[in-house]
């Protein structure tokens, strides 16, 4: 599982990148894409720390700042639905659903892990 999770989060960031090469030129996509590629990078490399993890504690903050990562890219991907910058809407119909299918894989491992830690 946590292999599959590690190459979701990769696979992510790197369709994010490739994204970005079909953005019209503007301000605007030069900012999103900025920010969108730092968001979803970051959650996949959280998650990388997470794995690492000093303690349960520490476990449930890293992971929760993927899923904090997670819902910054998702929110920059209606943005850029919104405002119909990208050229390719098939493409980021399907990293929009890639992006909510993981939020919803991490909201429910931060819930779970935050009710282990009070079994604890």
């Amino acid at each position: 599982m946590r292999k599959m999770l590690e190459k979701r989060l990769i696979r992510l960031s790197g369709d994010i990148y490739r994204l970005t090469n079909h953005l019209t030129v503007s301000f605007a996509s030069e900012h999103l894409a900025n920010q969108i590629i730092r968001s979803s990078t970051g959650a996949a490399l959280n998650y990388g720390e997470a794995q690492g993890a000093e303690s349960y504690k520490d476990f449930i903050h890293k992971t929760s700042l993927v899923l904090k990562e997670l819902k910054e890219t998702y929110i920059n991907l209606l943005i850029m639905q919104d405002i119909m910058i990208c050229g390719n809407s098939n493409m980021l119909a399907g990293i929009i659903d890639e992006c909510n299918q993981l939020i919803s894989i991490f909201h429910k491992t931060v819930i779970t892990a935050k009710s282990k830690n009070k079994i604890k």
